[in-house]
């Protein structure tokens, strides 16, 4: 089978290697043009461009679809095209080429979280399972008929990011599976059933922690945008980043209260919503309902560190509350 492959971040990458390793005759990739990267803002290919070249397969650069880039993908030969995570909306005219479509490998199960931070989204609401889905594209937001599908449980403590790793291999196999399938004329397209949810991209506004939200609600939205766009909070008027954070080890009693100074009772009141406190080698934060520990944070200008050393140098300030 013929096939394009069109994908841009890190995450697309096991499934292009998986479709090479299967015996696919790639034709040629397509992924987003080099893009400004770190502070020095320098062009950098994305890492599907970088597999791509590593695997000496063909690669087409672009952000739309020009006619030209539709002329030229209808000179290849397709048999179909496989999509991950490309970033770019792909035209009717576009859509026309290959002759069994374009297949689009989406990391939720469809009709759930429809968009581009699928995974981000389930993490938030706290879903108990998640996946990836096969379909064939068309001009709605992933509203394309199902090809397969695979599920997974969704683990409470674990980040976007390390879901969407896991979802990126598992996911490759599914979409081998799903191209041999259609090769060898045993899979259909169903459509979609069920209630859409919509998963828009999260901006760095949506990852900003409000600490009057309960603990449970607080550590979810840390874990959706861990790794990006990155959890933050402020601390006197600076903004602090910060990792996941944790259910306590020990106990901590119900009577309000606020501190940095640490507990050597193995006890302590519960600190108010932002509130720091050190309590034995736990770094709690106080939430709408019972604390969270702290595990690392980078505040403005530093690296990324440990928050117990952060606060044993921070509580000679006093009192520390996040806002």
């Amino acid at each position: 089978m013929r096939i394009l492959f069109a994908g841009t971040p890190e995450v697309a990458v096991p499934s292009l290697r998986a479709l090479v390793d299967a015996g696919f005759d790639v034709a040629a990739v397509l992924t987003r043009v080099d893009a400004p990267v770190g502070r020095r803002k320098v062009l950098t290919p994305s890492p599907v461009a970088v597999a791509a070249e590593d695997l000496g397969l063909a690669v087409l650069k672009a952000n739309r679809f020009t006619p030209e880039l539709i002329d030229h993908l209808g000179t290849l030969d397709l048999d179909a095209a496989a999509i991950v995570a490309y970033g770019g909306i792909v035209p009717p005219a576009g859509l026309a080429v290959p002759e069994h479509g374009w297949i689009n490998l989406h990391f939720s199960v469809l009709p759930a979280w429809r968009g581009a931070a699928p995974v981000q989204h389930a993490v938030l609401a706290g879903d108990d399972i998640t996946g990836a889905t096969t379909f064939r594209l068309e001009e709605g937001l992933d509203t394309g008929p199902v090809f397969g599908v695979m599920t997974e449980a969704l683990e409470p403590g674990a980040t976007s990011g390390e879901v969407l790793e896991r979802l990126s291999h598992s996911g490759a196999i599914l979409l081998v599976q799903t191209l041999s399938g259609i090769d060898a004329g045993r899979v259909t397209a169903t459509p979609q059933t069920g209630e859409p949810t919509f998963a828009p991209k999260l901006t760095i506004d949506d990852a900003r922690i409000d600490w009057f939200q309960p603990a449970v609600a607080v550590r979810r939205r840390i874990n959706a945008v861990t790794p990006e766009p990155g959890a933050w909070t402020t601390l006197d008027g600076q903004r602090v980043k910060l990792g996941p954070v944790a259910p306590l080890a020990s106990g901590v009693g119900t009577a309000p209260g606020t501190g940095t100074a640490p507990d050597t009772g193995g006890g302590a009141s519960r600190p108010a919503p932002g509130a720091l406190q050190v309590v034995g080698r736990e770094v709690r934060v106080g939430t709408g309902t019972e604390p969270v520990a702290l595990g690392t944070l980078q505040p403005a200008g530093k690296k990324m560190m440990d928050a117990l050393d952060w606060a044993r140098g921070a509580a000679t300030r006093g009192e520390l509350v996040f806002e």
